[in-house]
């Protein structure tokens, strides 16, 4: 199972962005999805996260200019950035609880994509 993730780049304050991760590989379906950001010298820290039913869960620092969303049938992941400030540069990284068989779970990370806000 891999996760891909893709989108990054650098924008100006203000600008938008948006994130992908697609899930591959063999697995019976896919649990909770996330995205976590982790800039220089600071821990990796949630942004948001989407259950399989479609709950959603965001940082007070990105809610109302964050969305996150899913696309089940695609195996895949979004993570629309609105109002971006050079606070949220980092790199980002896609998680997924991947339910590998009836009674076994695990936990994966894409490979990070990196969001530069600067002007």
């Amino acid at each position: 199972v891999q996760l891909q993730a893709s989108g990054g780049g650098l924008v100006r304050p203000g600008g938008s962005l948006r994130l992908s991760c697609a899930a591959s590989g063999i697995f019976f379906s896919i649990n909770a999805m996330g995205w976590y950001r982790q800039a220089p010298g600071k821990q990796r820290e949630l942004v948001a996260s989407i259950t399989s039913g479609g709950s959603t869960n965001y940082a007070d620092s990105v809610k109302g200019r964050f969305t996150i969303s899913r696309d089940n049938a695609e195996n895949t992941v979004y993570l629309q950035m609105n109002s971006l400030k050079p606070e949220d540069t980092a790199v980002y990284y896609c998680n997924a609880d991947i339910q590998l068989a009836r009674w076994v779970s695990h936990d994966f990370w894409g490979q990070g994509t990196q969001v530069t806000v600067s002007s």
